[in-house]
């Protein structure tokens, strides 16, 4: 049996029916380019993910405050305030893994300056708020201790508040807004930080000392968050344990009760995170590759129909001497030519979705290589399966009844 022959055979009957052959190929070719391109898109858009809440701190670790249970109801943990100024203080005074700790409250409400007014958010933190989060001062300064301590009216000031409230080439620092009904003398500009990971505009935001957000704007005693920073990211699980067990026992609860607060790292946010992206991503990719099966019926339904008209060549071929195997291989070639070929053709066009969509959403272009080797190799399986039956139907009909088949 000489393979090149059969596969110059194969190849000159698929010159005939060029059309056919190309929409025979087309379901392996969207299959293909389709596992490709989703792949392609997850795995970057997973990349692009961790790479900004990398840029958050992966060492920065906060704590939130947990449900509390009143009258047998359970609270949610917006109504909790398990969270004080004395748990701050105990945390920055016992914990030797962290290296700064700042209080968070926060109060939505309209930025007014003048006739132009606009909707965002205040945070209030202590002098280590920005260095935690990761933000920084591009233009004026940081509020000082001691303007904590006096609850001043002051702020930093976020690009997209900047651009809602004055004029272009106004400079903020040094003028007054009110907030809330509360006037803010600005005194920084943030640097521009941009969208984080889950479509929130950083640089839409006031940050002012806690005092003034905690007494003056939400007229409270008790701190809605607290963030701080490990020593580094292979110390935080340490962090946590120190953070918890002082916690504990400044809300004195036993040991059989539950916390009334949440530790949690950037470390873990970006896992979960990622544990999410790998499963949408393998959603996407399975969803995609049933086009491969789609693909792989229309081989086989073109191979019948490519039995059939050839029915009088093959009888011709066996009264010369052609074997059965001789014929069964012809046509299995055929196949397998058919889904390689459109598999070949599917990479090349995987890749420029992959290419196309990750310029258009800024992601960066992760190739899977080994997307790539799966989705050939699954190409070439499903030539040999769907192309099989076919073959086999050809391969077994008698010379005399093909010769006389009109």
């Amino acid at each position: 049996m000489n393979y090149i022959n059969l596969s110059k055979i194969a190849t000159n009957a698929l010159k005939r029916n060029k059309f056919r052959a190309i929409l025979t190929m087309l379901g392996i070719i969207i299959g293909v380019g389709s596992v490709i391109g989703m792949l392609s898109i997850g795995e970057g858009s997973k990349q692009s993910i961790r790479e900004e809440m990398s840029d958050m701190g992966t060492n920065m670790i906060f704590v939130m405050p947990g449900s509390q249970q009143r009258g047998g109801v359970m609270m949610g943990n917006s109504n909790a305030k398990t969270l004080t100024m004395s748990d701050v203080e105990a945390i920055e005074k016992e914990a030797v893994n962290i290296t700064a700790i700042s209080p968070q409250v926060s109060s939505s409400g309209q930025a007014v300056n003048g006739n132009l007014n606009w909707p965002t958010t205040i945070y209030g933190g202590n002098i280590d708020y920005l260095d935690i989060r990761k933000f920084e001062v591009e233009d004026g300064r940081m509020f000082t201790e001691r303007e904590i301590k006096s609850l001043a009216k002051v702020c930093l000031i976020g690009k997209t508040v900047i651009e809602n409230l004055f004029e272009e080439n106004v400079d903020p620092v040094g003028q007054t807004i009110r907030f809330s009904g509360i006037p803010l003398k600005i005194i920084g500009v943030l640097k521009e930080k941009g969208e984080n990971a889950m479509g929130m505009d950083q640089d839409d935001m006031l940050i002012a000392p806690y005092t003034s957000v905690q007494r003056r704007m939400l007229a409270i005693s008790h701190i809605q968050a607290i963030y701080a920073s490990a020593v580094s990211e292979e110390k935080s699980d340490a962090a946590i344990g120190e953070i918890e067990t002082i916690l504990r026992r400044e809300h004195k609860l036993k040991e059989n009760e539950e916390d009334d607060f949440q530790v949690r790292s950037q470390g873990e946010m970006v896992e979960m995170v990622s544990s999410i992206s790998d499963m949408l991503t393998t959603l996407l990719g399975a969803i995609a590759a049933i086009s491969l099966l789609v693909g792989g019926i229309g081989i086989m339904n073109i191979m019948y129909v490519s039995v059939t008209e050839r029915t009088r060549e093959i009888g011709l071929r066996m009264s010369v001497g052609g074997r059965n195997l001789d014929i069964l291989m012809q046509f299995l070639i055929e196949a397998v030519l058919l889904s390689v070929i459109g598999g070949i053709i599917g990479i090349i066009f995987g890749l420029l979705i992959s290419y196309a969509a990750t310029s258009l959403l800024n992601f960066p272009m992760v190739i899977m290589t080994k997307a790539i080797v799966l989705a050939f190799l699954v190409c070439s399986v499903i030539g040999i399966f769907f192309g099989w039956y076919p073959a086999r139907k050809a391969s077994n009909l008698n010379p005399i009844d093909a010769l006389r088949h009109e």
